[in-house]
């Protein structure tokens, strides 16, 4: 998904340089025309290599939303039509009608509102399943006028929101699909923010935030890499690329994948801190 802290929208912290990934036997559900041409998810056969040296731009800050909101839990993701979204992922994370029962990575993408664009408005969200495919992706019509699309960054257009899904709509149909869930986002407070939501921290897996990541792609520990950078380093892939505008569900996939790297490790990391001593 993606988002738009860049340019210091946020918290006063750049972060359009934020944030890999084809349904498996199918083109992905198309939500309202969200879905544009994006890559296809990642092989296994990648090969790693050394850390490159493009500068990041930072996308961390210092707190994440803290606001709460509960909506009846939901594992029907909804299309324009209102008909069911299922994808083909790994069965551990599936269900039998294939719905993703407890791993989302989710990107999205912000316009902006009010005196030179400086409100972040969610404009597109993604959510991939455990396995790349595509879950929910839609354009979604902000509550306030938008003053800069941030095309360059964000790849919105003013034609894509004409016919968008409202805010109010597209919120509940996403927290729905979040309730219960294990969700991977980069820098992902700033998704929940403009989400108005707060997930539970035991549920809510940021890769911006993991030294383990950050160890393998060659950074040091605390640093707050961007998406693009540790895509890069660990995968030798290129994301981010052109001058249409960042690609949330390319992002939500690498999201998914760097998740993937570390998730041994890191799952058993969180076990041990639960643990009373």
């Amino acid at each position: 998904m993606q988002y738009l802290e860049r340019a210091g929208f946020v918290e006063g912290k750049n972060k359009y340089n934020h944030r890999m990934g084809q349904s498996r036997q199918a083109p992905p559900p198309r939500h309202n025309g969200a879905i544009r041409n994006h890559p296809s998810p990642p092989t296994s056969t990648e090969t790693h290599s050394p850390p490159g040296s493009v500068a990041s731009t930072s996308h961390c800050s210092s707190q994440p939303s803290t606001s709460a909101h509960s909506l009846p839990p939901s594992t029907v993701s909804v299309n324009a039509g209102g008909a069911r979204c299922s994808s083909l992922s790994n069965s551990h994370t599936q269900t039998p009608t294939g719905i993703p029962t407890k791993y989302l990575a989710i990107d999205c993408e912000m316009v902006g509102s009010g005196p030179k664009g400086s409100i972040n408005q969610l404009a597109r969200c993604s959510i991939v399943s455990y396995g790349g495919d595509v879950v929910y992706d839609k354009f979604i019509k902000p509550s306030m006028p938008v003053t800069d699309y941030r095309t360059r960054w964000s790849g919105i257009r003013r034609s894509d929101l004409i016919n968008a899904t409202p805010y109010a709509e597209a919120r509940k149909e996403i927290l729905r699909l979040l309730m219960g869930k294990v969700v991977i986002g980069h820098a992902i407070h700033n998704d929940f923010k403009v989400l108005s939501y707060s997930h539970p921290s035991s549920q809510t897996r940021d890769t911006s935030r993991i030294p383990l990541l950050n160890q393998k792609a060659g950074f040091p520990a605390n640093e707050c890499a961007s998406l693009k950078r540790l895509t890069k380093a660990i995968f030798n892939r290129e994301i981010q690329t052109g001058r249409k505008g960042h690609s949330s569900v390319e992002d939500a996939r690498a999201t998914m994948e760097l998740y993937k790297v570390v998730e041994e490790e890191w799952e058993r990391q969180l076990a041990s801190k639960s643990q009373p001593h």
